[in-house]
């Protein structure tokens, strides 16, 4: 499934896309219990508790698309183009690894790794597809970084690589803005502080269930800016792969539904160009990851 949070009828909703068209949950699984002479179910109202919920609610779900789906059904679902598209979920926590790629490492420079090297970006960072993110005008090296967000669907805690997978939910498209000067131009690195600012987190447009990505080990990433390609990489360029991720992070904290994990960036953002090149006013931004989606949105 591609799971979703749109704003229609002056509420948010959480639904799933169907081509290009977009159901709520709720209304459609209501419908098919009804038709189907079945007690009524609910369904949490957001995504990260529907992810809470566990795989119970999931089939639910599913049930609701597939009803909503049919031919006759066509009043379920609305289009997508008729609707605005918010932040697929309201993460728990935002756990970001930097260096992550090999051809992003040699660029930024520095020892090898020999452990993921990680840093928060604080909720209040997230912001939708579509989104203008304003630029703190005193913020001066403002850069992109598009990377592989992945979301935890089943509480983690100590798990190894083997069984990490097990533990996705699915995955949906992140764009790790940065302000350069927080990480490069003081005394000590204050890396979250630079990537956490208010709207330092787009990400979307759907949580696309692992089922449908199938494995990351080869997943396609870019990036455009005014329509230039700017970024162009595989996750197969990892140094830490997702599920390697996963069992690391699990031996330090409890990763809980809905938490999310944006994996790395490749090369190609703007403070690593020779000259610079920084977000402006005006700027719009494409990002794709294969199979998961494309992201798109503004800068002011």
């Amino acid at each position: 499934m591609k799971l979703a949070t749109f704003a229609a009828d002056g509420a948010a909703w959480t639904g799933a896309v169907l081509g290009d068209a977009i159901v709520a949950l709720q209304p459609a699984l209501d419908a098919a219990c009804s038709a189907s002479d079945q007690p009524a179910e609910w369904l949490p109202v957001d995504l990260r508790g529907l992810l809470a919920a566990g795989e119970a609610a999931l089939v639910s779900a599913a049930r609701a698309v597939a009803f909503a789906a049919r031919p006759e059904n066509a009043a379920l679902r609305r289009p997508l183009a008729g609707v605005t598209l918010l932040a697929p979920l309201a993460p728990g926590k935002i756990l970001g690894v930097g260096r992550n790629y090999a051809d992003h490492a040699r660029e930024v420079g520095g020892p090898a790794l020999t452990a993921p090297r990680i840093f928060l970006k604080p909720t209040s960072a997230v912001c939708g597809p579509g989104s203008v993110v304003a630029i703190p005008p005193s913020v001066t090296k403002p850069d992109w970084e598009a990377e592989l967000a992945v979301v935890i669907g089943r509480t983690a805690w100590q798990v190894d690589e083997g069984t990490a997978l097990d533990h996705v939910a699915g995955y949906t498209v992140l764009n790790d803005i940065s302000a350069r000067e927080f990480q490069f131009d003081q005394p000590l690195a204050m890396t979250s502080f630079a990537k956490g600012l208010d709207g330092f987190c787009p990400l979307g447009p759907y949580l696309v269930t692992a089922d449908e990505v199938g494995e990351p080990w080869q997943l396609g990433l870019r990036a455009w800016l005014n329509d230039e390609l700017v970024q162009e990489g595989n996750t197969r360029d990892l140094i830490f792969s997702v599920a390697a991720l996963i069992a690391y992070l699990s031996r330090y904290m409890a990763l809980q539904p809905g938490d999310v994990i944006a994996t790395g960036t490749p090369a190609g953002s703007g403070h690593f160009r020779s000259p610079p090149r920084y977000l402006r006013p005006g700027d719009r931004m494409r990002l794709e990851v294969e199979r998961v989606g494309v992201l798109e949105h503004g800068i002011a």
